[in-house]
This record gives C-alpha cells, sequence and structure tokens, in this order.
C-alpha cells in the first residue's frame, strides 16, 4: 500500500522494484531500481524536525527488504540503505541511520541512530545503536553494540560471513524478477 504523509509526500518507486502489495510505504521514500520489497514491510517517513522538515528514507538499487522490516526514522532524520544492501525478516532500522553498501542485516536485529560501513554484516538477534561500525566489520548473532568503544571487542567479517550474505541477494534479486514477471501479468 503507498500512502501520503501527513506533509503530502508520496513514496518514488523505480518501476523496475518490486514492493509486495502487502507492504505498507509512506512518505519521503526514494526507492531505487531492482529493489525487492517483502511481504508485511512498513517503511514509513512522516515524522518532522523541529523546523518542519524530514530527509528521506532511501534505498538503494539491487537491495532487498525482507519480510517483517520495519524502516522508520525519528524526527525527520536520514535513513539510508546501500546498494546492493539485505535487510532480513522482521528486522528494525530506525534512523537516524545509514547503512553502507553490500551490507547484510540478519533476521530480527535492530538498529538505531548508527552508521554501517560497506560490507559489514550485522549477524541475527543483534542491537547496534549509538555507533559508526567501519567498514567489513562482522558482529555475530546475539550481539549488542551501544558504543563506538564496544566495537574494538568485535572481530571482522570472515569470507563465510560475506558469501552467505551475498547469496541471499542473489536470491532475492532473482525474486524480484520472478515477482515482477509475475505482478505484469495481472
Amino acid at each position: 500500500m503507498i500512502r501520503k504523509n501527513p506533509s503530502g509526500d508520496l513514496p518514488v518507486i523505480h518501476e523496475s522494484a518490486y514492493v509486495d502489495n502487502t507492504a505498507i510505504l509512506c512518505g519521503k521514500i526514494i526507492v531505487e531500481e531492482n529493489v525487492f520489497i517483502g511481504p508485511y514491510a512498513v517503511i514509513r517517513a512522516d515524522e518532522v524536525n523541529e523546523q518542519g522538515e524530514m530527509e528521506p528514507i532511501v534505498i538503494g538499487a539491487n537491495s532487498n527488504i525482507q519480510d517483517g522490516v520495519v524502516i522508520h526514522s525519528k524526527a525527520g532524520g536520514l535513513v539510508k540503505i546501500g546498494a546492493n544492501t539485505s535487510i532480513a525478516h522482521r528486522s528494525i532500522v530506525h534512523g537516524p541511520c545509514i547503512v553502507g553498501e553490500n551490507v547484510f542485516i540478519g533476521f530480527n536485529s535492530v538498529l538505531f541512530d548508527c552508521v554501517i560501513g560497506n560490507g559489514s554484516v550485522v549477524r541475527h538477534n543483534s542491537v547496534v545503536e549509538h555507533c559508526e561500525v567501519p567498514a567489513y566489520f562482522h558482529i555475530p548473532s546475539t550481539t549488542n553494540v551501544h558504543s563506538n568503544q564496544e566495537l574494538g571487542k568485535i572481530a571482522q567479517v570472515s569470507p563465510q560471513a560475506s558469501d552467505f550474505s551475498e547469496s541471499v541477494l542473489k536470491a532475492n534479486h532473482e525474486l524480484v524478477k520472478g515477482y515482477k514477471k509475475l505482478q505484469n501479468e495481472f
């Protein structure tokens, strides 16, 4: 479902993107080419800052937003999901937040007020807030990171973690093609 926010902004969705008909996109959202947005995802850009303004939520090309993901921002802050990034089932990305390119965010993870560097992996059921994760870091499952100081204890991405992330992206890119084909049949 595509909706305006109270400021009158409508999502801008590239024609090659696939948005499941159960997903809700509301407000100042930019969805780039070949993006997959799965069932029951909610992406809502509707809050403004003290000046009555808001930054957009941007979903980069070839990324996938899986089932039940919630993306929102506090007080009109920017949320940017880089190209070729995968946000897994039931994760929450609450801005302000910047997620780099070629990033994997695992199931049920929560990101808030943070920057995730290119090529990083945040495994399942993790919380990352109030910090800047450098490029190519691997945050293991069930890890909670609340500051830049806590990042020093975390090992960098292993080749196996990157391989899994790339396989998820490839599978979801194929889903975009398949669902777009089905969508065009109706």
